[in-house]
């Protein structure tokens, strides 16, 4: 009797052991992705920004056109 509840001790922490480390890799999978998706909307964003400071560039340079082409 003690020896099958030895040998079920240690299947069962066997197989515990591996049930905690799929849970845990599962887990560590999940944060990638979504560390993954914050870093794309990380560059989405970066891009927007970028595009409308050169908007916002080009506007400037426009105005300062139109200002030179009234003084002259």
């Amino acid at each position: 009797m003690l020896n099958a509840l030895k040998v079920a001790g240690k299947w069962g922490s066997i197989l515990l052991l591996i049930t905690v480390l799929i849970a845990l890799l599962k887990q560590i999978i999940a944060f990638i992705g979504f560390l993954m998706n914050v870093i794309k909307i990380l560059i989405v964003l970066a891009f927007v920004a970028l595009l409308a400071f050169i908007g916002y560039l080009v506007f400037r340079a426009f105005v300062e056109n139109q200002r030179r082409r009234k003084e002259e």
